[in-house]
């Protein structure tokens, strides 16, 4: 595997995943969430052309690598090149014990007290997965998942550790 792409709901595990497949195939990690957002209060998508244009860059320097992330409309663009993608489909439930658990990320947050104001957002957000119908949801990430023609897992639990 040295093009893995990984999606899923938020808390489903892919940060995780990724880190692992990537510090074992000793391939570059590209988290999605690193450049779908602008700075800004309160956050705002970056345009997909900008997205695009960082994307693009990740992959001209590195050439094995694990992307993952929750964004459809991104994903879509590395799907194409990828030599397995990997759903994780969790339950709702447990993708919410995953967040509530998740240890503090200091790329993401200034500290883990910031983080844990944003915890009840984040179960809201988690908790309308199935009922969404847009780049974030499950319906858009099982259209991504069958459309892949190339090597591809479905993942219903949590890998241990």
């Amino acid at each position: 595997m040295s093009r893995v792409v990984i999606f899923g709901n938020s808390g489903s595990g892919k940060s995780t995943l990724a880190k692992n497949i990537s510090t074992g195939n000793q391939s570059a990690h590209l988290d999605l969430d690193s450049i779908a957002w602008q700075p800004t209060t309160p956050p705002s998508r970056t345009p997909i052309a900008e997205s695009k244009t960082k994307i693009d860059e990740f992959l001209k320097n590195n050439n094995a690598w694990v992307i993952e992330g929750c964004y459809t409309d991104l994903l879509e663009l590395v799907t194409p090149i990828a030599d397995k993608v990997i759903f994780l489909n969790l339950s709702v439930e447990d993708c919410i014990r995953n967040a509530q658990k998740r240890p503090w990320e200091p790329y993401k947050y200034e500290s883990k007290a910031a983080q844990d104001a944003n915890l009840a957002m984040l179960i809201d957000w988690i908790s309308q997965y199935t009922q969404r119908d847009d780049t974030f949801s499950q319906s858009a990430h099982l259209a991504l998942f069958n459309g892949f023609e190339g090597a591809k897992e479905l993942l219903t639990c949590n890998l241990p550790s």
